[in-house]
Formats: C-alpha cells, sequence, structure tokens
C-alpha cells in the first residue's frame, strides 16, 4: 500500500469519525426531544485495489414506519376515547348518584311510593304535600339531563369546529415540511430531522382525525383516512370546513336540518368521518346524544301521559299541554319535553286535587277506563284516582286486561332515524330505570375503550422506543469507540507524515 493510499484511508476514517461523534452528541442532546429518533450515519466501504477508506451516505433515522404507522391510529383511537369519555361524564353527573338512589328510575320508584303511603289517608295534607315534593324530584331530574345532554351536544358541536380548525393546521405544517424535505432531498441533503417534525404532526393530527401516512420515495407524502378521504399533500388551500352552530333539542344533521356538515375539498364527509376526537364528536352529537335526548323526553312524556290518563294531569309542559307518545318522536311536540316538564300549577295550588283528579276520563276499550273526579263535598276518604295512580299509572296496564302501548325505541332523534338499543320495559319506573342503566354505562364502556386504548398505545411506544428512541448509555460508549477510532486515525497520519518527511529528508 503506497502512502498517499493510506492517508486517504486514514483521513476517510477521520472524516467518518468526526461526522459520527456529532450524530451521536446530537443523539444524546435530544434524546428528551418529543419526536425525536435515533439517527445513525451510515458508512460504504470503498473498495478500490488494496483498499479505499470509507464513503459516508446521508444521516438516517432508524424507524419502523409500519410501527408508526400503529402509533398514529392508536393515538387518534386514545384521543377520541378520551374525548367521549369527557363528556359522557357530564350526562352520567346529570343522572345522579345511582348507587344512592339517585336516578331517574329510582326518583319515579319514590314517587310511587309517596302515592301508596297517601292511599292510608288520602286527605292528609302531610302525605299529599310527600307526592308534590317527589314529583318535584322527578321534574328537577329530567330536567337537569335534559339540559345536560342539549348543552354536551354544544360541546360537540364546538368540539368539531375546533378539530376541524387544528387538522387544518397540523396539514399546514406537514405540507411546509414535505415541502422542504423534497427541496433537500433533490439537493442530495438529510432529511432525518425535518421527517421526525413530520412525523410528529401527522401524530397530532391523527389525534383529530386519524390518517395512514403514503411515504414516497422522493420524500412526498399522501394521508388516507380511516373513512377512505385522501388529503393531498402539500395542501394548498385547507382542505377541511365546517362553521358554527347553537344546537337545540330539535337541532339535526342531514336534509332539513340546521347543523351545517363537515366538508373535504367541498365535499360533505359528516358521515364519513371515523376516529379520533373529530369522529368521536360527530357521533355525539348526530347520534348518541340526539338518541339520549329522545329516550328522556319519551320517559318524560310517557310518565305524563299515563297520569293523565287516569284522570290527573300531575305533569304538563310550560303551556299546560300533555303531549301523546304513541305519535312520532320527531312529529313535533316530544321533543324537549324533558326540559319543559313541570308540576301541574293547578295542582301545585291545590293538594287535594291529588286525591280528587283533575279531568274526567270518558274511557275506552283500548285504553284507561271511565273516570269521574270526586265532586265538592265528596268524602274525604276518595281513594279511586290513587288506586288507578298506583295500578295503572305506575303498572303495565292502562286497566285491567288492557295493556298500555309500547314506549316507541325507534324513530328516535329529531330526524327520526335513531333506535335505542334495548327492549323498552313496559312501566314507566322500569322505562327510566333503564334509560339511565343505558345512559351511565355508556361513560363506563368509554371508560374502557380509554384503558384499551392507553394499553395499546403505550405497548406500541415501547415497540417504537426499542427501535427508534436515544439510549445514552450506548450513544456513550459509541461516542468512546468512535473517539478511540479517530485517535487510531490520527496516529495513522502523523506516522505516514513522519514517513513522508524521512523520505524527503533521505533525498535531501
Amino acid at each position: 500500500m503506497s502512502l498517499d493510499a493510506a492517508l486517504s484511508i486514514a483521513q476517510s476514517g477521520l472524516r467518518y469519525a468526526q461526522r459520527s461523534l456529532s450524530v451521536a452528541a446530537d443523539n444524546v442532546a435530544n434524546a428528551q426531544t418529543s419526536g425525536y429518533t435515533k439517527k445513525t450515519l451510515p458508512s460504504i466501504a470503498n473498495t478500490t485495489g488494496a483498499g479505499g477508506g470509507v464513503r459516508l451516505g446521508l444521516t438516517s433515522r432508524n424507524v419502523d414506519n409500519a410501527v408508526i404507522d400503529s402509533l398514529h391510529r392508536s393515538g387518534g383511537a386514545l384521543a377520541g376515547a378520551t374525548a367521549r369519555e369527557s363528556l359522557l361524564k357530564t350526562i352520567e353527573m346529570a343522572h345522579g348518584q345511582t348507587s344512592a338512589g339517585d336516578g331517574l328510575g329510582d326518583r319515579v320508584s319514590a314517587l310511587r311510593t309517596a302515592f301508596v303511603q297517601m292511599q292510608a289517608d288520602p286527605a292528609s295534607s302531610s302525605w299529599q304535600g310527600n307526592v308534590l315534593l317527589a314529583a318535584s324530584q322527578v321534574t328537577d331530574r329530567f330536567q337537569a339531563v335534559a339540559g345536560a345532554i342539549v348543552a354536551t351536544r354544544q360541546q360537540s358541536q364546538d368540539g368539531i369546529v375546533n378539530e376541524v380548525d387544528a387538522a387544518n393546521a397540523s396539514i399546514r405544517r406537514i405540507s411546509a415540511l414535505t415541502d422542504q424535505i423534497q427541496s433537500q432531498q433533490a439537493a442530495g441533503l438529510s432529511t432525518a430531522n425535518l421527517e421526525d417534525q413530520r412525523d410528529e404532526a401527522i401524530a397530532t393530527l391523527s389525534e383529530s382525525i386519524p390518517v395512514k401516512a403514503l411515504r414516497s420515495a422522493n420524500g412526498g407524502i399522501a394521508l388516507v383516512t380511516q373513512g377512505g378521504q385522501s388529503i393531498t399533500i402539500p395542501s394548498k388551500t385547507d382542505p377541511f370546513s365546517t362553521s358554527g352552530a347553537v344546537i337545540g333539542p330539535s337541532s339535526y344533521y342531514g336534509s332539513g336540518g340546521t347543523i351545517p356538515p363537515v366538508t373535504l375539498y367541498g365535499i360533505d364527509v359528516t358521515s364519513q368521518i371515523q376516529g379520533g376526537r373529530l369522529g368521536e364528536y360527530v357521533t355525539l352529537r348526530d347520534s348518541t346524544l340526539p338518541r339520549y335526548q329522545a329516550e328522556v323526553d319519551l320517559s318524560a312524556a310517557t310518565m305524563a301521559a299515563r297520569f293523565e290518563g287516569q284522570g290527573l294531569r300531575l305533569f304538563a309542559d310550560g303551556s299546560g299541554t300533555v303531549p301523546d307518545p304513541t305519535q312520532p318522536y320527531n312529529s313535533g311536540p316530544l321533543i324537549g319535553f324533558a326540559a319543559s316538564m313541570v308540576v301541574n300549577p293547578a295542582v301545585q295550588a291545590n293538594p287535594s286535587l291529588l286525591r280528587d283528579g283533575t279531568h274526567t276520563v270518558t274511557g275506552s276499550a283500548t285504553g284507561p277506563s271511565a273516570f269521574a273526579p270526586n265532586g265538592a263535598g265528596g268524602p274525604a276518604g276518595f281513594s279511586t284516582l290513587l288506586g288507578r295512580v298506583v295500578d295503572f299509572s305506575f303498572g303495565a296496564q292502562a286497566q285491567n286486561g288492557v295493556g298500555w302501548p309500547p314506549i316507541a325505541t325507534t324513530g328516535l332523534g329529531p330526524d327520526g332515524t335513531l333506535s335505542s338499543p334495548f327492549i323498552a320495559p313496559t312501566t314507566i319506573e322500569g322505562y327510566a330505570a333503564n334509560v339511565t342503566a343505558t345512559q351511565t354505562g355508556d361513560r363506563a364502556a368509554a371508560t374502557t375503550a380509554v384503558e384499551d386504548a392507553k394499553l395499546v398505545n403505550e405497548g406500541l411506544n415501547i415497540r417504537f422506543a426499542e427501535r427508534s428512541s436515544v439510549d445514552i448509555d450506548q450513544e456513550m460508549a459509541n461516542m468512546v469507540t468512535l473517539q478511540n477510532a479517530y485517535a487510531a486515525n490520527a496516529r495513522v497520519m502523523s506516522t505516514v507524515q513522519a514517513m513522508w518527511d524521512a523520505l524527503l529528508q533521505a533525498a535531501r
């Protein structure tokens, strides 16, 4: 080997050791930086003749793109489940402490108990007062739940607007980074750090709406949502769009509705959005919460109608109207009834109506039997109405041998497209309890989903860390090795220099 060849090899070794030390130092310095991945400096043996040292490649990332994509999806699932759990907690709180006997079904049961107690002394003002108190507690609970549902739907709508803005911001960042990556790659420069930043931006986007990244050899990237929609990168304009709206009990998205859609490049994709916070907010706003509202409204309206049918208008809306729960839910009067239901002011002003009744019932073969109220000067121990209320308003039958019409479980929601996930019990107490159990159970299911998503996300983070995170101990050991290699190559160069000096001295 010539001295020139030895010098060239030593120089290439010095360059590799110097560059590798710089990469290792960057790894150590950024070990705790969010989104940073371990960098490596590839080298290629330059085998010409007896050996030509090493050629340096571009600094690259040590990553598994399949793991990264899975990590992004799991991050979206976790973000969505967390958002759902947070909003459903509001509904659960409005339903009261069911473990303490304070749910809808419990309060209806307490009202029935108050009527049973009143049967012992129908004229007792104390027992009548207990019934009025129990009735007021029922309407308070209905109003609290209905109000929480509408408020949570508004939070979901506001969340959709915020997530659309966040998604567009992430896409703008991904687009800008992709432009830089392609430009630097074309210039033959390393893009490893820019790719880290782009992956972090994709992770942020996936929390709003999960996407799969399709990477190309020239540094470009395409994004595809779980619903199958493609997002063009670089994107010159914000791809997603929506607008704010005030949500009420009758608001809905779709044909004839007042809730604006979410569009992608001007095309309505609301019903195709899946996963992430955006997907959960859409599901809550357009499906889960409108169904809750319908179930609570039907529970309140059925209760009011079954008292009304026996001759006691105990509950009504602010105008004194009792809606017919057998009519289609989206026909109008039923929507929002739970929030407006109050104890009849006439009964509050004259509690003896709880004993006597408020109106005459004509009676029919398919509904309640005939009833005439206790007239002025009638017996103080009049108990006919109380018997009808206890046996039939709270029971499964309108009169002996005649069942009440079933409580609807389909055709729900302001647009009439939703269905309850259960078979409706036949009694108002059973239905109210089932509504509470189902709606609060959804929060428990959301909590389980959060825990499951965390486990998946943690497992993927461990896999990612094993492959791509910086191991400081390993980097420090590599730096020691590189320093020794640097010293060895420097010694070679000094030895070659000494040999050149000796030859030059001999030539003189």
